[in-house]
């Protein structure tokens, strides 16, 4: 028993070459597969069944585009275009025009969703927390155009949504 046979990697042992034989003919590599399934198989289904039940999300999750207005009702961007500047997809294009008071503001603020990655740079970039990205993931365009988003649907997204979007950046202001 203790006889040995090389080959080019070593030895290999005639005890050790009946014990592959006994796998492979026993098909051992197919019963752990089969073990493995068989755990799963019995075990507790996390499927989500989705229009009717709802997974949890984060306060962070982004979703739809929004722009907001301060509670007097006046628009929050300040048309500094750090947005625009940087948005690595290029989707976001803004037009600057002047108030009756004299500051700026945007007169176009349009988001090509279908460009947009959905990275949080454009919501992390802005000074004045007016544009964000809402929890919002249930909307689709059955043409590209309605993907692309203007100033106002943007605002009226805000408006929709500014109560969920005030409870997320009071639940992240601990982590700023």
């Amino acid at each position: 028993m203790g006889e040995a046979i090389f080959q080019s990697g070593g030895q290999v042992t005639v005890m050790q070459k009946i014990k592959d034989f006994l796998k492979t003919f026993f098909l051992w590599e197919l019963l752990q597969g089969l073990r493995v399934t068989g755990k799963y198989f019995f075990a507790r289904k996390i499927t989500v069944q989705y229009p009717e039940e709802k997974t949890p999300q984060s306060f962070r999750f982004r979703g739809l585009h929004a722009l907001r207005r301060y509670p007097d009702g006046t628009e929050r961007c300040i048309a500094c275009k750090l947005c625009e500047a940087i948005c690595p997809a290029r989707a976001i294009a803004i037009d600057i025009g002047e108030r009756e008071d004299g500051s700026r503001r945007t007169t176009r603020y349009d988001i090509d969703l279908t460009k947009c990655i959905f990275c949080g740079f454009c919501e992390e970039a802005c000074p004045v927390e007016a544009i964000v990205e809402t929890r919002v993931f249930e909307y689709h365009g059955e043409k590209k155009d309605d993907l692309y988003y203007t100033k106002d649907m943007l605002l009226a997204n805000g408006d929709r949504h500014e109560a969920q979007i005030a409870q997320d950046k009071a639940l992240d202001a601990r982590y700023r």
